[in-house]
């Protein structure tokens, strides 16, 4: 029997979120007050806009806001216009590339849009908030925030932080910019709770040296305790980063990744991944969880479609996953060559170089890839496998107006003529 007193809690614990908290018994007290009275608590989740969209890494902190929202609260959502500028030396062997002023904005709609999949942005008095730190750091003097701010933290106690502590661990030069990162992202969470009582930030686990130096602040500073709580780095049965397949990012946004692509990605989940992303990636109640990934064989099979939908029904919509679904199934099951596959044009009169096909639709990132998959059968045209690297895919190909290319058993894409 579980002994946490707010529903947020039990919730992170039951289905795998809670990593660490800066004190879990005073944060849960506070919550299962505010629940108590129907009074919203405030959290934050931070993201720098180096990027113009999440990607399946980013969304574990962001399904913990969800839940924190739908326990009642109220969620910040806040975009680093002005730590972007810096970059976050956690986990990263040297400074990040600057970005201009265009590539920021551009950068920020981008994770505004990410966000809004995941949250309610409408309506409620927990209706989600989109901030950015750039409106209260671009006019900040220097002077006032070294006096007000720096003296609240010492250097001795900076060095032991993991993203600086590795760097000079690996004798991997550190700049006195993203040593300052520290400070900024500490500060970010003391005007936050100046601005909207914002009392806690929700984030991953790579991301707590940066939440202790704003809990300390909120101490030393305005006398308040601030609670940090972070979900565990998710990883593959590999030890691999969740978010990544076969080298490329698992984008959020529709515009970065097709939705049949994104249902793929969870499609081919390892069997020993499946409960975990059912826990993480979509809302169905755990009594349905544990039947799912209780199953064994050929039938995990089927827990793995249903997370596949469910999870792209979420970021995608439901018509989309539906779409998603339907082609996996026309593809896989039935043979056909569904209508959400990836696609290239081409003029089949003249013809098309086999290598140059599966170059254009993005299976290969080379020829000579292309060469050595041929030569382990790893390629197929209409299904059958390409013996001769110079074979010219022509009008005699077509089969229902198409030709379909297949890389492996799990990458599909039909020619146009």
């Amino acid at each position: 029997m579980s002994t946490w007193k707010s529903e947020f809690f039990n919730i992170m614990v039951e289905r795998g979120f809670y990593n660490q908290c800066t004190n879990d018994t005073g944060f849960d007290e506070y919550l299962a007050d505010c629940e108590k009275k129907g009074t919203p608590a405030v959290g934050y989740l931070g993201s720098d806009p180096t990027g113009d969209s999440l990607h399946v890494g980013h969304i574990v902190p962001v399904m913990m806001l969800r839940w924190f929202q739908k326990c009642g609260h109220k969620p910040l959502t806040l975009v680093g216009g002005a730590t972007a500028r810096i970059g976050d030396p956690s986990g990263k062997d040297k400074l990040r590339p600057f970005l201009s002023e265009e590539t920021l904005a551009h950068n920020t709609e981008g994770l505004k849009k990410s966000f809004r999949k995941f949250l309610n942005f409408e309506t409620g008095a927990n209706a989600a908030e989109m901030v950015d730190n750039w409106d209260w750091f671009k006019d900040i003097n220097y002077l006032a925030f070294l006096r007000d701010i720096g003296t609240c933290y010492s250097v001795n106690r900076m060095l032991t932080m993991d993203s600086v502590k590795s760097r000079l661990e690996r004798e991997q030069p550190m700049s006195f910019l993203e040593f300052n990162y520290q400070l900024l992202q500490g500060y970010d969470f003391c005007v936050l709770y100046q601005k909207y009582g914002c009392r806690a930030q929700i984030a991953g686990a790579d991301q707590w040296g940066n939440i202790v130096s704003g809990t300390e602040l909120g101490r030393r500073r305005y006398d308040v305790e601030l609670f940090g709580f972070t979900s565990p780095i998710l990883t593959d049965s590999s030890g691999k980063k969740m978010g990544k397949s076969e080298g490329n990012a698992v984008w959020i946004n529709d515009e970065k990744l097709s939705s049949y692509d994104y249902y793929q990605y969870f499609r081919n989940i390892c069997d020993a991944e499946v409960g975990k992303c059912l826990r993480v990636f979509t809302d169905l109640p755990m009594d349905e969880v544990r039947r799912l990934e209780s199953l064994k064989d050929k039938e995990i099979n089927e827990a793995k479609k249903i997370l596949a939908y469910e999870a792209t029904k979420m970021c995608r919509g439901k018509a989309e996953a539906k779409a998603a679904q339907d082609t996996a199934v026309k593809t896989f099951e039935q043979g056909m060559a569904g209508g959400e596959l990836p696609e290239i044009k081409a003029d089949l009169n003249a013809g098309i170089g086999v290598l140059d096909a599966f170059l254009q639709i993005g299976f290969v990132e080379s020829k000579g890839e292309a060469r050595r998959l041929i030569k382990q059968a790893g390629l197929k045209i209409n299904d059958k496998p390409v013996t001769d690297e110079n074979y010219k895919i022509t009008t005699a190909d077509l089969l229902n107006g198409q030709v379909k290319l297949s890389q492996g058993k799990k990458k599909h894409g039909l020619i146009k003529a």
